[in-house]
């Protein structure tokens, strides 16, 4: 069977460091074997406030289906005055829309975290928030989240990432969310 993960998060900033550390954990997820889909900065962008003015039915249906057939989830998401950003917590809300499922909201998936910020504190009180958010869902948070300090050269111009250190919380990551969707998926969810 093959683990399908979903990978979202960025900022409103073409290029963001915020994506390139998602697309590196979902690419070592994708080499674990999983099925990976990113829904990156632009397409969070595109997405009114749930269900607020201009709000449509079939906004964010794409993302909300693809998280309805996931195994695990990886979310990534800057840290903003100490907590995530309101891009990140709007896509979040969206799954609202699995309230009413079998498996409701995250539960029984694996979720993989990703904070990145300029300072240490600010991405452990955005990776804090976003555990919260993930355990108020029913998701499972991964062991490791990543907590990624942000600075001008930490990816190069192809998002390779330049420092061992952040490269290899994301790369736990995203091995660690396949891990984990694998269990769950073996013990029936």
């Amino acid at each position: 069977m093959t683990i399908k993960i979903v990978a979202v998060g960025g900022t409103v900033n073409p290029g963001n460091s915020t994506e390139q550390a998602l697309r590196l954990a979902a690419s070592t997820a994708e080499e674990a074997g999983a099925d990976v889909t990113v829904f990156g900065s632009e397409y969070l962008r595109a997405l009114p406030h749930y269900r607020g003015e201009g709000y449509g039915i079939k906004d964010g249906a794409e993302f909300v289906e693809a998280v309805r057939q996931a195994d695990g989830v990886i979310v990534s998401a800057p840290g903003y005055h100490g907590s995530i950003s309101g891009l990140v917590k709007n896509a979040l809300d969206y799954l609202e829309d699995l309230a009413k499922d079998e498996r409701p909201y995250l539960d029984g998936r694996a979720i993989g975290l990703i904070a990145t910020a300029y300072g240490d504190q600010a991405s452990m009180s955005t990776l804090q928030t976003l555990r919260s958010v993930v355990h108020a869902l029913r998701g499972w948070p991964t062991p490791m989240g990543a907590t990624v300090r942000v600075y001008q050269g930490l990816f190069s111009p192809d998002g390779e990432c330049l420092e061992d250190r952040a490269r290899m919380q994301l790369e736990m990551v995203g091995r660690q969310t396949v891990r984990g969707a694998r269990a769950l998926s073996a013990m029936g969810r």
